[in-house]
């Protein structure tokens, strides 16, 4: 029981989608009456004695007409061919079905089984003696109009709304994608300011600590200038520690943005590049500290993203060292190898000072310093190795390609925020795509069909006054057959003739001899006919000869 009630809930769902609102009750029932009633009413007039079951059948079928339009119109269809009340909900359909089939193949399947139904049963009720290409014909020109036209119309319509609905949401789409970019772009500039802060501040920080610590165990000082300097150099030091929470601050939030830091710094002009190296050692020995310049190789251009991140490694290697090992001799050293540039940066163990300063407190270290250079490096198509020494040093050595860098890192180098944006929003001019409408698969279909119905009309006029001529009888031509003639000799004389025009004057007239065999034309050019009376002639043969030639008058 339970499976039943579940398919029955599945076909009643399937048959009647949802919602139901009531105000959709009240308009669907009102209009399933109208075109009922109207079905009904177009067959009282046609007097077919089937004005209730056809106007019921209507109502129905205009319910399921949503759920089911495939089926309904396979149903209206076969009962157009039969009645003329189901005609104007033949119409809507066709509507409906080019509405809502979404496979092209299956609506021109379910419209061909269609027209396939209505030419049947229409053959089958009235059109028995008709020629069959006569009948073939006018079904296929009332279906095309009645069916074919309305739901071109329709399909039109859906993928018109479906189209605008999916260009609605795509705005919608890159309105959210926009906010997005903007967020992450402030994001990105957050990172780069961290970077920035963390570069160049920190290292003129450590300097000054550098500098102030130097000074503060100086014997030529007073107590009081060595206060002042202590003074200063915890200025430093806490200066050095805000400076690392703002840049931890910033960076955090930036974390959704993996390779920002690196592409920042990498699209950043530099500031000082290798030629810069000399300036940065120079500051830091006038703070004490012994360092060595050393280059090897012959020296070529680099890219500036690559200049700017040797610059940058030289610069916090430098900084780590004044922190963590003040005092040490370091070597700084520049090798041009045939295909990348190796800096190397190294340092001793720090040396144990005289008098060393009391309350110096641990170095501030934020964390980022050996993270941000290996994102500069791996930017660049580079890497970055850091670490101790069998001399409880510490060396820190990077190998940057002259041509490594990746493409989305030359990218984002040279695009900076755009690179962040979706494709629907890049400034880059892309190749003209030809869309083609939906209107033109639509608007080839009502030519065809227009092509066609008007060919059958034309093909229609020309049938028709071909068979009023074979249909028709003139006067004198009447006048010179004889009774008594030959059948064969009678035959060649008259018009092929056209049951379409003459049935309806069968049994008619007079009553017909005993044992023959008639043939009806209209007799044309006989005077003394009503407006709705014909003239008809009447040949009747028996035994290979003609035993009758009549003319009467027959209501049209």
């Amino acid at each position: 029981m339970e499976a039943i009630a579940r398919a029955w809930n599945t076909a009643v769902r399937t048959a009647l989608p949802g919602p139901w609102r009531p105000r959709r009750v009240v308009g669907e029932a009102v209009l399933a009456l109208l075109m009922g009633g109207f079905a009904a009413l177009l067959e009282l007039l046609s007097n077919s004695g089937l004005a209730v079951p056809f106007g019921s059948a209507v109502a129905v079928l205009w319910v399921l007409r949503r759920g089911l339009p495939g089926t309904v119109l396979l149903a209206t269809a076969a009962l157009a061919g039969w009645a003329v009340g189901p005609m104007p909900m033949l119409v809507c359909a066709g509507w409906t079905a080019g509405a809502r089939i979404r496979r092209v193949w299956s609506l021109v399947g379910t419209f061909a089984v269609g027209w396939v139904l209505f030419t049947a049963t229409g053959t089958v009720k009235d059109f028995v003696a008709l020629s069959p290409k006569l009948v073939l014909s006018m079904s296929l020109g009332f279906f095309l109009v009645g069916a074919v036209l309305p739901a071109l119309y329709g399909r039109y319509r859906a993928q018109r709304r479906a189209l605008l609905d999916a260009l609605r949401e795509r705005n919608e789409q890159l309105l959210r994608e926009r906010v997005m970019v903007v967020h992450q772009a402030r994001l990105r500039e957050r990172h780069r300011i961290a970077q920035d802060m963390h570069d160049s501040l920190g290292h003129q920080l450590a300097l000054i600590s550098v500098h102030s610590g130097a000074l503060e165990v100086d014997r030529t000082l007073t107590d009081r200038q060595r206060e002042a300097v202590g003074v200063l150099r915890q200025a430093a030091v806490s200066a050095m520690r805000e400076l690392r929470e703002v840049v931890g601050v910033l960076h955090d939030e930036s974390t959704a943005l993996p390779s920002t830091a690196g592409s920042a710094a990498a699209g950043t002009p530099a500031r000082g590049g290798v030629d810069g190296l000399g300036g940065l050692v120079d500051s830091s020995r006038a703070a004490g500290a012994r360092i060595d310049l050393s280059q090897e190789g012959e020296r070529r251009p680099l890219p500036a993203a690559v200049d700017h991140a040797a610059y940058r490694i030289v610069q916090e290697a430098l900084t780590n060292a004044h922190k963590h090992a003040p005092g040490a001799p370091i070597a700084v050293a520049l090798r041009y190898e045939p295909d990348a540039l190796v800096v190397e940066v190294t340092n001793t163990r720090a040396p144990e000072l005289v008098g060393a300063r009391v309350g110096a407190g641990a170095a501030v270290s934020g964390g980022q310093g050996l993270t941000g250079l290996r994102e500069r490096a791996r930017l660049v198509g580079g890497m970055v190795h850091a670490g101790p020494t069998p001399e409880q040093g510490f060396r820190l050595a990077a190998v940057l390609p002259y041509e490594g860098a990746e493409p989305e890192a030359a990218a984002a180098a040279a695009d900076g925020v755009e690179d962040w944006m979706p494709d629907g929003l890049q400034p880059v001019e892309e190749p003209e795509r030809r869309r083609r409408s939906p209107a033109v698969g639509c608007a080839l279909g009502v030519v065809a069909v227009v092509v066609i119905v008007l060919g059958l009309l034309v093909w229609g006029v020309v049938a028709l006054v071909r068979g009023t001529n074979d249909a028709t009888v003139q006067q004198p031509m009447y006048d010179q057959i004889r009774t008594g003639t030959a059948e064969s000799e009678v035959l060649r004389t008259l018009p092929r003739g056209n049951d379409f025009f003459t049935d309806t004057y069968k049994g008619t007239g007079p009553e017909v001899p005993a044992g023959a065999h008639c043939r009806w034309f209209v007799l044309n050019g006989a005077p003394g006919a009503g407006w709705n009376e014909d003239h008809v002639a009447r040949f009747c043969f028996r035994d290979g000869a003609l035993v009758e030639k009549l003319e009467y008058i027959a209501r049209g």
